[in-house]
This record gives structure tokens, C-alpha cells and sequence, in this order.
């Protein structure tokens, strides 16, 4: 599957930045926000940007291997929190109506029929991955079928309007699949890579970390295999389905707000497909599970949160989506030095 990201216009950095610069404030005083301006002006070629339509897309899927014990929760909970979502009562509901978000939740691959939903789109590949301890997660053909739907789903927001696009994710065991994908892509150690996910005590850690390794020996991937292949043995459909749209939202020019571990996981897999789309990227939070480090080391990323959050589900890009907008908001709305009157420094 072949996507065709641009590379950002450098042409338009200088005015940009001037634009920036020119405004009533000390050089550089607004931090982080003034290189987010910059990146968001870049990414819609624009000196005035604007962030119509925002949407944030939560994936839902089974993973196989979570009967095997990767998770401190029951794989049914995976179909029970896409209820929850649907009923708006989760906390991506709670942030996403706070903050402006248009939240729409599609079904992956989960274990479950819903039948036809408000809320819900239905993208189901199958009932949940097969087990990587045994075999490979998804064939080939689940594998693109997947990439293929996500990039489907962003391409229609993006003909749509949508300008920017947020990822969050809900299955159980999907930590693990993560922890796997972190550890082929980036190369840091398996061990690094593992965290308690949804809340294992020492003895549910242990036994995580051991189904891993027993996952990596079965599989015996090269070193240097490629990103589709690692992500077909040990990925979710969720996830493959993520990389897809985000692919397809950057071809389109579209922001992207990039939540957790497990997105991050997708974003690997979409980076080493097309590189440039890590300038589209956001990286909203920086995750408590340890394997987001080396994600963020690996991508050269550097996230605008850091709470503590574990949760998922897209929560730390709804969070950080008020400092998206504040970016936005300056460089549009504050004024300059020669429009207020104000003396610029003198030395």
C-alpha cells in the first residue's frame, strides 16, 4: 500500500516565523506554543491557519493473546467500554465534549456485535486478532485490509473538512501488542518496553513480560524486518487501522494529535512507511507505560504533557487539544508590535 505524504513547505517558515516574532511579546516567550504555531502554519501552508472540524477517532479491538493473562482485565471489558463510549460516559466523552472534539468510535475488530449504532462506525476485520503465542496475529490480508479501512475512514474527514484528527484506542491486551511492536521497531529491550498497562500487580507483570518473550522466540523476526511484517505478527486491528488513517489524514495535509503508548505504536509503524508524517505529528503526552519512551526517543519527540496518564482511549490528545488551539489562536488573533503601537525592543 503506497502512500505519498508531502514534506512540509520550508517556503513559508520564514514568514511564518516572522509573523511570530512580531507579535507584542519578548522573542520566543510563548515557548512551545510558538514552535506549534510554526509546525501548524507549515502543515496548512497558511500564515492564518485554522483548525476546522476537529475530530478524535477511538479504535476498537480484541487481541487473541489477552486469554493468555497479558492484561489484569477480562478481554469482555473491550466491548463493554465501547458501550460505555457510546453512552458518553467515559472519560474520552468527558474531555472531547469540554473540549470541542467530535468523537467517533470504530469498531476494529472486537469480539462483540453491536449491530448498527449512533456513534459507531463498523469497520470490523474480524472478531479479534488470533493469538501471537501460537502464530501470527492477522494474515497479510487482514493486515492491509485494515490500513486500507483506517485510510478510508480519515480520507472521507478529510473530504469533509476535517483539518485535524486525534487517535485513541480501547482492547484489551493491546499494551502487549504494543510492548511487541515497541521492541521490534525501535530495538530498545523487550523488558523496557512492558508496563503494568491496565494496572498488574508483580505477579501479572512477571507473567506479561514472560508471554512476550515467548511471543519473540516463537516468532523469530530478522532484525531487520519491515514494519508491515512485524505489525501482522504481533499487531492489533485497532492499531493496524490507526496507522492507516493516520497515513492517510497526513497525505491529505491533515494535523495529527498523537495520544499514548499504543497510538504511538501505530505512529512507528506509519513512520517507517512514510517518515514525513512525523511532521503532521503531534505528540500530545508522554504515557507512564515505560515502552512510550522509547517510542518518543526513537520518533525524536518531544510531548507537550506530561501528567502521568495510562489510560488510553485518546485522553492526553483531547487534554493537549486547548494548547493546539491557543497556537492557532496567537498567531491569528494577538496583536503585532506596528498594530498595537507598541515600541519594539531597541537593542
Amino acid at each position: 500500500m503506497k502512500f505519498s505524504i508531502p514534506p512540509l513547505d520550508a517556503a513559508i517558515v520564514p514568514a511564518l516565523q516572522q509573523r511570530i516574532d512580531s507579535k507584542t511579546k519578548p522573542l520566543g516567550a510563548l515557548g512551545q506554543l510558538e514552535r506549534l504555531a510554526l509546525q501548524v502554519g507549515q502543515v496548512q501552508k497558511s500564515l492564518t491557519p485554522s483548525l476546522e472540524q476537529p475530530h478524535l477517532l477511538v479504535f476498537a479491538g480484541d487481541h487473541g493473546a489477552a486469554k493468555a493473562g497479558v492484561s489484569a482485565y477480562p478481554q469482555d471489558v473491550t466491548w463493554q467500554m465501547v458501550e460505555n463510549f457510546l453512552a458518553g460516559g467515559a472519560a474520552i466523552n468527558v474531555f472531547a465534549r469540554h473540549n470541542g472534539l467530535v468523537l467517533q468510535v470504530i469498531d476494529a475488530g472486537v469480539a462483540h456485535d453491536f449491530g448498527k449504532r449512533d456513534g459507531l462506525v463498523d469497520a470490523k476485520i474480524a472478531s479479534g486478532t488470533r493469538s501471537y503465542l501460537d502464530g501470527a496475529a492477522m494474515t497479510a490480508d487482514e493486515r492491509d485490509a485494515a490500513l486500507v479501512k483506517g485510510a478510508e475512514i480519515a480520507r472521507r474527514l478529510a473530504g469533509g473538512g476535517c483539518k485535524v484528527l486525534g487517535f485513541g484506542e480501547m482492547g484489551i491486551g493491546n499494551t502487549a501488542s504494543a510492548s511487541l511492536l515497541t521492541h521490534c521497531l525501535t530495538g530498545a529491550p523487550l523488558a523496557d518496553c512492558i508496563g503494568r498497562g491496565t494496572g498488574l500487580d508483580d505477579a501479572g507483570l512477571a507473567r506479561k513480560r514472560a508471554l512476550l518473550a515467548r511471543a519473540v522466540a516463537r516468532a523469530a523476526l530478522p532484525a531487520n524486518a519491515d514494519a508491515p511484517a512485524v505489525l501482522a505478527e504481533f499487531g492489533g486491528f485497532e492499531i493496524a487501522m490507526m496507522a492507516g488513517a493516520m497515513l492517510a489524514a497526513a497525505e491529505c495535509g491533515v494535523l495529527l494529535l498523537i495520544d499514548g503508548f499504543i497510538v504511538t505504536s501505530a505512529l512507528l509503524v506509519a513512520a517507517r512507511i512514510a517518515p514525513d508524517i512525523c511532521d503532521y505529528c503531534i505528540f500530545c503526552h508522554r504515557s507512564a507505560e515505560p515502552g512510550h519512551r522509547a517510542q518518543l526517543h526513537d520518533l525524536r519527540a518531544e510531548p507537550l504533557l506530561d501528567l502521568g496518564l495510562c489510560l488510553g482511549e485518546g485522553t492526553g490528545a483531547a487534554l493537549a487539544w486547548p494548547l493546539v488551539r491557543a497556537a492557532a489562536a496567537f498567531l491569528n488573533e494577538m496583536a503585532s508590535f506596528e498594530s498595537a503601537g507598541v515600541s519594539g525592543k531597541s537593542v
